[in-house]
């Protein structure tokens, strides 16, 4: 089995920092960079990454630290970096204010140019610069999808054995059903990146049922960050997007396009981590609320009881007026929603 490569700590820390494979730095401005020494951060047991490309990914950021601070048990203090793209930076005074109030660390990520065109993929190489600079500082590095909210104490986002905890993918999109043979996209994925047919194994997606070949949902991720993984799934997706095959299929067929860095990240899981490595989070994570008013689900997604953390998918940029009072679940916890996502 294929071992992730790991990164050497180095001592002294540059928030403008970039990834392993990334594109040429940019030149910043001396007010851009600052370097913080790094010989004396503590081991914390949790760091939580997150990253967006969009401005108003930047609220959607804000609530998942509101909700980690409120809701988050002992974790409730775990550091939080947000990784950005340069076009994001600076932040406005009051973007400024809010997040420094909640104690959010923010970096800059690039990726290379020609990765661009695919979507998502600045976040591949964001988490890959995550676990780089959460290597020798946390025991376990968490990255999330902006869209996470928090709404209990996650006891899951530590690791005490093992490399990765994971979620499986919402529904089967592009992904593979088990029972079928390979199709040419899914079998050059595995021929590209050598996945060894013994790692494969049965994964039911959450919304729709369909159990297929590993299909690991890059919204969720928790690791072990001195294992590597993330670093490798930057190495390993340009493989693919650079691979003439893959790019004529992506041109011809969006949902290939969107969901390649995903699928680079499944063959890269199955690649070095083994079997008994991973661990499955309860239902309670990444749970979609409202999902079945999106997309394709064979029940609906309406009860936040048990439910750790929370994916929204901008369902709240345009709910359903009555979603308070379908909403089932703990009172207070649908009242903290509607008082923080300003909907009636």
């Amino acid at each position: 089995m294929r071992m992730a490569v790991t990164a050497l700590a180095t001592s002294v820390l540059i928030t403008v920092a970039h990834p392993p494979g990334s594109c040429e730095e940019g030149m910043m401005s001396s007010s851009e960079l600052s370097t913080r020494d790094t010989t004396q951060t503590p081991m914390f047991p949790v760091f939580i990454a997150t990253f967006t490309e969009h401005r108003a990914g930047l609220d959607h950021i804000r609530l998942m630290v509101e909700s980690l601070r409120a809701f988050g048990g002992k974790l409730h203090q775990a550091p939080v970096r947000v990784y950005l793209p340069p076009t994001l930076i600076p932040l406005d005074g009051k973007a400024e204010k809010s997040f420094r109030e909640l104690s959010v660390d923010f970096r800059v990520s690039q990726a290379p140019d020609d990765a661009l065109r695919f979507p998502f993929s600045r976040k591949v190489f964001a988490a890959a610069q995550a676990e780089g600079e959460a290597e020798g500082h946390a025991t376990t590095l968490v990255y999330l999808d902006e869209d996470t909210i928090i709404l209990d104490e996650p006891t899951g986002f530590e690791l005490t054995s093992g490399t990765l905890a994971y979620r499986p993918v919402m529904h089967q999109n592009i992904g593979s059903v088990y029972d079928a043979p390979l199709d040419e996209f899914w079998e050059r994925v595995y021929e590209k990146l050598e996945v060894p047919p013994r790692a494969v194994f049965p994964m039911p997606t959450v919304a729709d049922g369909k159990v297929l070949r590993p299909y690991f949902n890059a919204g969720l991720l928790v690791v072990n960050p001195e294992a590597g993984l993330l670093r490798q799934w930057a190495k390993d997706f340009p493989v693919l997007y650079r691979d003439s095959v893959f790019v004529d299929w992506c041109r011809a067929d969006k949902f290939k396009a969107i969901f390649l860095h995903q699928a680079a990240l499944s063959a890269t899981i199955l690649c070095t981590v083994s079997r008994d490595s991973m661990t499955l989070l309860p239902d309670g994570y990444n749970y979609p609320v409202f999902f079945d008013e999106m997309f394709v689900a064979n029940r609906p997604f309406d009860s936040l009881e048990g439910v750790i953390t929370t994916r929204h998918e901008g369902y709240f940029q345009n709910p359903a007026p009555d979603w308070s009072e379908r909403l089932k679940g703990p009172p207070d916890r649908i009242a903290w929603l509607k008082a923080h996502l300003g909907t009636p």
